[in-house]
């Protein structure tokens, strides 16, 4: 109810998600993305309460609701000594994911700062709890530091980050989707494993379930950042595919465009 009675004050917002799916999903019906578009409104709404216990429960809290699954692709990474570059993506539970993360295996977050120091102190706390270490996006030197000391990196690389180091790749039925290169210059930089992890909500009772996929090892295409775009969108596709009525369809994914080319939205 929380995320209907919202949509209805940000109009624009729901244009954004219709919008989206209109653009990733054009052989849909119209009916079934009509469903889908209800569907990810009401998931917007309960993303907050997904925030809140994610921030605020008690380690036991969590792990009652949430199963995990893979964990021992990070165990044998760990006993390689390897660095793991843990590819997320911006479903809407994606906070109570990160929580659940830290209860068996801490890692290390990218992470915006605030622009509001009172609402940045609360997702600091809350993003932190369980051990876990954010980094900010723009310190790429300790990124490095961190995955080539064999520590596990959780970084979520499916949203137009602006043009600035990005390249244009496929992303569903969009050409030119602009996708951020960071990936490239983490893994050429530290010969790092890509390890995707997805967490999906099951029911309407609050189960969880946080999925460790297989290890990628050795077959992201190095110096090559085009390459790399393209090959981070096929695991971000197969990853909202897993619940694509829980992704934030309401950011404005395909803002940027290359030149001479009309908005999308």
């Amino acid at each position: 109810m929380l995320g209907r009675l919202a949509i209805g004050f940000m109009k624009g917002r729901r244009k954004t998600i219709e919008r989206n799916l209109a653009l990733c999903f054009p052989q849909m019906a119209a009916d079934e993305r009509e469903r889908l578009v209800k569907e990810n409104i009401d998931n917007t709404g309960l993303a907050l309460f997904e925030t809140g216990m994610a921030w605020f429960w008690s380690d036991a809290r969590v792990a009652k609701h949430v199963t995990i699954k893979g964990t021992e692709h990070i165990d044998k990474l760990a006993a390689e000594g390897r660095g793991v570059l843990l590819v997320a993506v911006h479903s809407l539970n994606l906070e109570l994911g990160g929580r659940a993360f830290g209860l068996h295996i801490p890692g290390m977050g990218v992470y915006r700062p605030n622009n509001n120091p009172c609402f940045d102190y609360f997702q600091y706390q809350g993003r932190s709890r369980g051990g876990h270490t954010l980094i900010d996006r723009k310190n790429i030197k300790f990124m490095l530091e961190s995955l080539n000391n064999g520590e596990r990196l959780w970084y979520a690389p499916d949203h137009d980050y602006g043009r600035r180091r990005s390249a244009f790749a496929p992303l569903f039925a969009v050409d030119n989707a602009c996708t951020t290169t960071g990936t490239s210059i983490l893994v050429d930089g530290s010969d790092c494993a890509i390890v995707p992890l997805v967490m999906v909500r099951n029911n309407d009772k609050g189960d969880y379930t946080l999925t460790i996929k297989a290890p990628l090892i050795d077959k992201f295409p190095k110096q090559d950042p085009e390459a790399g775009a393209r090959f981070i969108n096929k695991i971000v596709e197969t990853s909202i595919m897993e619940a694509p009525g829980q992704y934030m369809w309401l950011h404005r994914r395909f803002k940027n465009r290359p030149d001479g080319e009309a908005s999308l939205y």
